[in-house]
């Protein structure tokens, strides 16, 4: 039991997956948060954008 252990502690096979899950988990909230944050600036496009063309089909009548 104690071998077992002690195989089991000086192991390092895993460590690189756990290290690449890390990374590609901080990159994944990274992007999430740049996406919510340029969610506000594409809401304010479209709606200057839809103005736009309330006013001109408005004046095109």
């Amino acid at each position: 039991m104690k071998s077992l252990l002690v195989s089991l502690w000086n192991e390092d096979g895993g460590q690189d997956l756990i290290e690449y899950t890390l990374l590609m988990a901080f990159v994944a909230l990274a992007s999430a948060a740049l996406f919510i944050g340029a969610g506000g600036s594409i809401q304010g496009i479209w709606s200057v954008t839809n103005t736009q063309l309330a006013a001109a089909n408005s004046s095109a009548s």
